[in-house]
């Protein structure tokens, strides 16, 4: 993994008009300030305009070409922190809630007081924006979804099958199973997931002692949350306060 991918990053550039392509191993916002880029995402072709934006996965092959005097809000973002814009369309249209927003970020970004934990803030804000919008729409069951709410609300306590499976008035083998086939993954899997991404902002964002972040996602061991941490994101949480976070 390459440092660019360790965290969230945010900022302003600009593109030649000279077309480029290559690829990276994090996930890209590309989001209009000024002027237009003539993209490529796969084998899909768009403009990024003042109405739209673009969506770039990990490992994906991009090129762009600018038009003269333009200006982008550019995020780089960890593919494992931000799994759900996997699930949104190459060029998504800004709604009027949106586009202000982008403003917003804009306007933020020109001010020196901004901190970067703020930026990434309001960015990880975003990206929940674009997908409550424009990510796919399912139909899931009443009952995983109140296990799925359950476990959103609860990340942090010890949660069993059986308690779980008691929550949502369903079976454990039942809830394993539907909950596997709706959401991808097991319960289990997914409060994993939900502890990492939560440890993650917290690491990026407070000043909290990984010892305190490992207790606030439901770890009393030091050592098992590292462990875990180290084997979700392939760097060990100490990176976070090492690089002065």
């Amino acid at each position: 993994m390459s440092q660019t991918a360790f965290h969230l990053t945010l900022d302003l550039r600009s593109y030649s008009a000279e077309t480029s392509s290559h690829q990276h191993d994090y996930h890209q916002l590309v989001l209009p300030v000024s002027g237009q880029l003539d993209m490529t995402v796969g084998h899909r072709s768009g403009l990024v305009s003042s109405q739209q934006a673009a969506v770039v996965v990990a490992g994906e092959d991009h090129g762009f070409s600018g038009s003269p005097d333009n200006c982008f809000l550019v995020a780089d973002i960890p593919d494992l922190l931000a799994p759900e814009l996997e699930r949104l369309p190459a060029f998504i249209t800004l709604n009027p809630a949106l586009n202000q927003y982008v403003c917003f970020l804009f306007q933020q970004m020109q001010q020196q007081h901004t901190t970067i934990s703020s930026q990434r803030q309001m960015l990880l804000l975003l990206i929940q924006l674009l997908h409550e919008q424009y990510g796919e729409k399912t139909s899931i069951d009443r009952r995983i979804a109140t296990a799925r709410d359950y476990l959103d609300n609860n990340f942090s306590q010890a949660i069993s099958i059986a308690q779980l499976a008691t929550v949502a008035s369903i079976s454990p083998r039942q809830l394993s199973e539907l909950f596997r086939r709706q959401l991808g993954m097991t319960p289990q899997q997914y409060l994993i997931e939900k502890r990492m991404q939560q440890a993650w902002q917290l690491l990026e964002t407070d000043s909290l002692s990984v010892q305190q972040v490992a207790e606030r996602v439901g770890y009393s061991s030091l050592a098992a949350f590292s462990d875990r941490f180290r084997k979700h994101f392939d760097i060990a949480p100490s990176h976070f306060r090492r690089s002065g976070k």
